[in-house]
């Protein structure tokens, strides 16, 4: 498996959290951990944006991507409203999780609890080449339930 070095800062009053980490050999994404000063509650319906208290330096043509817990998504519909969410290579300040909760009971969140799960991405860039027509498919234009249900 690729490996890429990632500088990262983690805010004083929270090196007491673990920074990002793989919970197995070959997992793709890193668990991010509520850096809220004590606990917090989540209302069904409502949402909260979250520090992690990191910030880092991507390196070029590289993304983050912030994406739910498999486990909190199933057990307590706790999901990342905008998953997944994409942290830009040239982003310098902390990074924020907004969590939702879609489930029918309020969430306590607390303190160092995993809260989302981190994917390091490489990124290609498109160049647009404006043209007169697209060239013919089978599927053509058929959209939305065009290739059956």
């Amino acid at each position: 498996m690729k490996k890429v070095s990632i500088s990262v800062f983690q805010n004083p009053d929270t090196r007491d959290l673990p920074l990002p980490s793989y919970a197995t050999e070959n997992s793709a994404g890193m668990d991010l951990y509520a850096a809220i000063p004590d606990h917090l509650t989540l209302a069904p319906g409502t949402w909260e944006k979250i520090p992690t208290g990191l910030s880092m330096a991507l390196p070029f043509g590289y993304e983050a991507q912030i994406r739910s817990r498999s486990g909190l998504a199933l057990t307590d519909g706790i999901i990342v409203l905008n998953s997944p969410g994409t942290i830009d290579a040239d982003y310098r300040g902390e990074i924020f999780v907004v969590l939702y909760n879609a489930g029918e009971k309020v969430f306590l969140l607390k303190r160092g609890m995993r809260i989302a799960q981190m994917v390091i991405a490489p990124v290609i860039q498109a160049e647009w080449h404006e043209i007169n027509r697209l060239s013919a498919t089978q599927r053509g234009t058929g959209g939305f339930g065009s290739t059956g249900v």
